[in-house]
Protein backbone atom coordinates (compact mmCIF):
# COMPACT_ATOMS: atom_id res chain seq x y z
CA UNK A 1 0.00 0.00 0.00
CA UNK A 2 1.22 3.54 -0.73
CA UNK A 3 2.62 5.46 2.21
CA UNK A 4 0.14 7.89 3.72
CA UNK A 5 2.41 9.59 6.23
CA UNK A 6 6.07 10.51 6.71
CA UNK A 7 6.45 7.67 9.19
CA UNK A 8 5.13 5.13 6.68
CA UNK A 9 7.41 6.58 3.99
CA UNK A 10 10.33 6.34 6.42
CA UNK A 11 9.65 2.64 6.99
CA UNK A 12 9.32 2.01 3.25
CA UNK A 13 12.67 3.71 2.63
CA UNK A 14 14.20 1.64 5.42
CA UNK A 15 13.01 -1.53 3.71
CA UNK A 16 14.41 -0.40 0.36
CA UNK A 17 17.80 0.36 1.93
CA UNK A 18 17.78 -2.90 3.87
CA UNK A 19 17.33 -4.84 0.63
CA UNK A 20 20.08 -2.80 -1.05
CA UNK A 21 22.56 -3.62 1.72
CA UNK A 22 21.70 -7.31 1.62
CA UNK A 23 22.36 -7.37 -2.12
CA UNK A 24 25.69 -5.61 -1.64
CA UNK A 25 26.77 -8.24 0.88
CA UNK A 26 26.43 -10.82 -1.91
CA UNK A 27 28.07 -8.63 -4.57
CA UNK A 28 31.14 -7.35 -2.70
CA UNK A 29 32.99 -10.71 -2.45
CA UNK A 30 32.67 -11.14 -6.23
CA UNK A 31 34.01 -7.63 -6.78
CA UNK A 32 36.95 -8.24 -4.44
CA UNK A 33 37.80 -11.47 -6.27
CA UNK A 34 37.61 -9.77 -9.68
CA UNK A 35 39.73 -6.76 -8.69
CA UNK A 36 43.38 -6.80 -9.74
CA UNK A 37 44.82 -4.05 -7.54
CA UNK A 38 45.48 -5.22 -3.98
CA UNK A 39 44.31 -1.86 -2.56
CA UNK A 40 40.97 -2.30 -4.30
CA UNK A 41 40.60 -5.88 -3.11
CA UNK A 42 41.21 -4.72 0.47
CA UNK A 43 38.75 -1.83 0.09
CA UNK A 44 35.97 -4.17 -1.05
CA UNK A 45 36.72 -6.70 1.69
CA UNK A 46 36.78 -3.97 4.34
CA UNK A 47 33.51 -2.48 3.11
CA UNK A 48 31.91 -5.92 3.18
CA UNK A 49 32.51 -6.04 6.95
CA UNK A 50 31.14 -2.51 7.30
CA UNK A 51 28.05 -3.40 5.27
CA UNK A 52 27.31 -6.36 7.54
CA UNK A 53 27.40 -3.98 10.53
CA UNK A 54 25.19 -1.53 8.66
CA UNK A 55 22.57 -4.23 8.16
CA UNK A 56 22.63 -4.84 11.92
CA UNK A 57 22.11 -1.11 12.53
CA UNK A 58 19.16 -1.04 10.15
CA UNK A 59 17.61 -3.91 12.09
CA UNK A 60 18.04 -1.84 15.25
CA UNK A 61 16.31 1.10 13.56
CA UNK A 62 13.40 -1.15 12.59
CA UNK A 63 13.03 -2.22 16.20
CA UNK A 64 13.09 1.37 17.49
CA UNK A 65 10.19 2.04 15.11
CA UNK A 66 8.32 -1.02 16.34
CA UNK A 67 8.71 -2.70 12.93
CA UNK A 68 9.97 -6.13 11.91
CA UNK A 69 13.15 -5.98 9.76
CA UNK A 70 12.03 -6.69 6.21
CA UNK A 71 13.35 -5.68 2.82
CA UNK A 72 11.59 -4.31 -0.23
CA UNK A 73 13.01 -4.95 -3.70
CA UNK A 74 15.52 -2.16 -4.42
CA UNK A 75 15.50 -1.66 -8.19
CA UNK A 76 18.19 1.02 -8.00
CA UNK A 77 20.79 -1.25 -6.40
CA UNK A 78 19.80 -4.16 -8.64
CA UNK A 79 20.66 -2.04 -11.69
CA UNK A 80 24.02 -0.93 -10.27
CA UNK A 81 25.00 -4.51 -9.42
CA UNK A 82 23.95 -5.79 -12.86
CA UNK A 83 26.18 -3.19 -14.50
CA UNK A 84 29.06 -4.38 -12.33
CA UNK A 85 28.42 -8.00 -13.33
CA UNK A 86 28.54 -7.02 -17.00
CA UNK A 87 31.87 -5.25 -16.47
CA UNK A 88 33.32 -8.35 -14.79
CA UNK A 89 32.28 -10.47 -17.76
CA UNK A 90 33.58 -8.14 -20.48
CA UNK A 91 36.63 -6.31 -19.07
CA UNK A 92 39.97 -7.22 -17.54
CA UNK A 93 43.06 -5.76 -15.89
CA UNK A 94 43.29 -2.12 -14.93
CA UNK A 95 40.30 -1.25 -17.12
CA UNK A 96 38.15 -3.66 -15.10
CA UNK A 97 39.45 -2.15 -11.85
CA UNK A 98 38.47 1.32 -13.09
CA UNK A 99 34.99 0.04 -13.96
CA UNK A 100 34.63 -1.68 -10.57
CA UNK A 101 35.48 1.56 -8.79
CA UNK A 102 32.99 3.47 -10.92
CA UNK A 103 30.25 0.96 -10.09
CA UNK A 104 31.14 0.88 -6.41
CA UNK A 105 31.02 4.68 -6.23
CA UNK A 106 27.59 4.66 -7.86
CA UNK A 107 26.48 2.32 -5.08
CA UNK A 108 28.07 4.55 -2.45
CA UNK A 109 26.41 7.68 -3.80
CA UNK A 110 23.08 5.87 -3.91
CA UNK A 111 23.49 4.87 -0.26
CA UNK A 112 24.71 8.30 0.80
CA UNK A 113 21.51 9.78 -0.61
CA UNK A 114 19.42 7.07 1.06
CA UNK A 115 20.98 7.37 4.51
CA UNK A 116 21.02 11.17 4.38
CA UNK A 117 17.29 11.17 3.67
CA UNK A 118 16.56 8.54 6.33
CA UNK A 119 18.55 10.44 8.97
CA UNK A 120 16.62 13.63 8.19
CA UNK A 121 13.27 11.80 8.31
CA UNK A 122 14.25 10.33 11.68
CA UNK A 123 15.07 13.83 12.96
CA UNK A 124 11.70 15.17 11.82
CA UNK A 125 9.92 12.24 13.44
CA UNK A 126 11.77 12.78 16.71
CA UNK A 127 13.45 9.37 16.48
CA UNK A 128 16.80 10.37 17.97
CA UNK A 129 18.17 6.84 18.36
CA UNK A 130 17.36 6.03 14.74
CA UNK A 131 18.92 9.28 13.60
CA UNK A 132 22.18 8.49 15.43
CA UNK A 133 22.38 4.98 14.00
CA UNK A 134 21.66 6.15 10.47
CA UNK A 135 24.11 9.04 10.79
CA UNK A 136 26.86 6.63 11.80
CA UNK A 137 26.31 4.59 8.66
CA UNK A 138 26.13 7.75 6.55
CA UNK A 139 29.62 8.73 7.73
CA UNK A 140 30.95 5.29 6.84
CA UNK A 141 29.50 5.47 3.34
CA UNK A 142 31.12 8.86 2.76
CA UNK A 143 34.48 7.53 3.97
CA UNK A 144 34.20 4.48 1.71
CA UNK A 145 33.47 6.70 -1.28
CA UNK A 146 36.50 8.88 -0.50
CA UNK A 147 38.71 5.80 -0.18
CA UNK A 148 37.62 4.55 -3.60
CA UNK A 149 38.26 8.00 -5.02
CA UNK A 150 41.81 7.98 -3.65
CA UNK A 151 42.55 4.53 -5.12
CA UNK A 152 41.20 5.58 -8.51
CA UNK A 153 43.25 8.78 -8.65
CA UNK A 154 46.50 7.41 -7.23
CA UNK A 155 46.86 4.30 -9.37
CA UNK A 156 44.01 2.54 -11.13
CA UNK A 157 42.82 5.16 -13.61
CA UNK A 158 46.37 5.97 -14.76
CA UNK A 159 47.12 2.29 -15.33
CA UNK A 160 43.89 1.92 -17.33
CA UNK A 161 44.92 4.92 -19.45
CA UNK A 162 48.42 3.53 -20.09
CA UNK A 163 47.02 0.15 -21.04
CA UNK A 164 44.66 1.74 -23.53
CA UNK A 165 47.51 3.65 -25.19
CA UNK A 166 49.74 0.56 -25.43
CA UNK A 167 46.92 -1.53 -26.90
CA UNK A 168 46.24 1.10 -29.56
CA UNK A 169 49.93 1.10 -30.54
CA UNK A 170 49.96 -2.70 -30.70
CA UNK A 171 46.81 -2.74 -32.84
CA UNK A 172 48.33 -0.24 -35.26
CA UNK A 173 51.48 -2.35 -35.59
CA UNK A 174 49.40 -5.47 -36.18
CA UNK A 175 47.39 -3.70 -38.89
CA UNK A 176 50.53 -2.51 -40.65
CA UNK A 177 52.07 -5.99 -40.49
CA UNK A 178 48.88 -7.59 -41.77
CA UNK A 179 48.73 -5.12 -44.66
CA UNK A 180 52.31 -5.95 -45.56
CA UNK A 181 51.63 -9.68 -45.64
CA UNK A 182 48.44 -9.15 -47.62
CA UNK A 183 50.26 -7.28 -50.42
CA UNK A 184 50.73 -9.54 -53.52
CA UNK A 185 54.32 -10.52 -54.35
CA UNK A 186 54.18 -8.82 -57.72
CA UNK A 187 53.10 -5.57 -56.09
CA UNK A 188 55.87 -5.91 -53.50
CA UNK A 189 58.49 -6.43 -56.27
CA UNK A 190 57.10 -3.51 -58.24
CA UNK A 191 57.18 -1.28 -55.15
CA UNK A 192 60.73 -2.37 -54.39
CA UNK A 193 61.90 -1.80 -57.99
CA UNK A 194 60.22 1.62 -58.03
CA UNK A 195 62.06 2.53 -54.88
CA UNK A 196 65.33 1.34 -56.41
CA UNK A 197 64.64 3.23 -59.63
CA UNK A 198 63.93 6.36 -57.67
CA UNK A 199 67.19 5.95 -55.79
CA UNK A 200 69.12 5.49 -59.07
CA UNK A 201 67.32 8.40 -60.69
CA UNK A 202 68.18 10.57 -57.73
CA UNK A 203 71.81 9.49 -57.89
CA UNK A 204 72.02 10.27 -61.63
CA UNK A 205 70.38 13.62 -61.05
CA UNK A 206 72.81 14.47 -58.30
CA UNK A 207 75.73 13.32 -60.49
CA UNK A 208 74.57 15.41 -63.45
CA UNK A 209 74.19 18.45 -61.28
CA UNK A 210 77.68 18.02 -59.92
CA UNK A 211 79.07 17.53 -63.44
CA UNK A 212 77.35 20.58 -64.85
CA UNK A 213 78.37 22.62 -61.84
CA UNK A 214 81.98 21.51 -62.30
CA UNK A 215 81.96 22.43 -66.03
CA UNK A 216 80.64 25.88 -65.31
CA UNK A 217 83.28 26.33 -62.65
CA UNK A 218 86.12 25.32 -65.03
CA UNK A 219 84.81 27.54 -67.85
CA UNK A 220 84.66 30.47 -65.50
CA UNK A 221 88.29 29.98 -64.53
CA UNK A 222 89.38 29.94 -68.21
CA UNK A 223 87.81 33.33 -68.75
Amino acid sequence: MPAKSLKELFVEELRDTYDAEKRLIKALPKMAKAAGASELQNAFTSHLRETEKQVTRLEQVFRTMGEKPRGKKCDGMIGIIEEGNTAMEELEGAVLDAALIAGAQRAEHYEIAAYGTLAYFAELLGEDDAKELLGETLDEEKAADEKLNTIAKSKVNREALMRGDSEEDAEQEDEEEAASFAMPRGVKRAAASMGLANDRGGARSRGSSKSRGGSRSRSTKKR
